[in-house]
């Protein structure tokens, strides 16, 4: 791919390798360099900051007809002009997701229901009516040790309570 699309300001430019660019003001210095966000593509961007500008002017006028009443003001964007090169590491996004995919799985306590680690408060509260004792125990282990979710922690406390009254 030859271009990339890159977010600098709350804005999307599609840019290519050498292309000078005129955006709004960044906080970089003169002849610094930074890496904006990349949307799309491959690798990393550099944006080189060549200028800081001030951009055309434009002329905005009031006017009140039979009063008398004329107002003249003017602006002027502050601006930075950029040279966009490519090059850099390309990124591995899959790599990141490989490695986040087996923590939860070393997480998990041998007994606790299937799937807890994604549930919400509200899921929790009502399926641990229907749990056994041994699964409650595993998920209150789990909030107490790794996510300590108050409204979670509630929820299993008192279905424990409720299984102890049954007993």
């Amino acid at each position: 791919m030859d271009y990339a699309i890159i977010r600098l300001g709350g804005k999307q430019y599609r840019v290519s390798e050498g292309e000078t660019l005129v955006v709004d003001r960044v906080a970089t210095a003169e002849g610094q360099t930074f890496s904006p966000d990349v949307l799309l593509g491959d690798g990393v961007v550099t944006a080189k900051v060549l200028a800081h500008e001030r951009g055309p002017k434009i002329v905005i006028g009031k006017y009140r007809r039979r009063t008398g009443y004329k107002r003249h003001t003017g602006f002027r964007a502050a601006t930075t002009r950029l040279e966009i090169s490519f090059g850099g590491q390309k990124r591995a996004p899959a790599k990141k997701a490989e490695a986040a995919a087996p923590a939860p799985a070393e997480d998990h306590v041998k007994g606790m229901p299937h799937g807890y680690e994604e549930m919400t408060v509200a899921q929790i509260s009502d399926a641990s009516k229907t749990w056994n004792r041994p699964m409650l125990e595993a998920a209150l282990a789990y909030e107490q040790a790794h996510a300590a979710r108050k409204g979670a922690l509630a929820a299993v406390q008192s279905a424990l309570k409720a299984k102890d009254e049954e007993e």
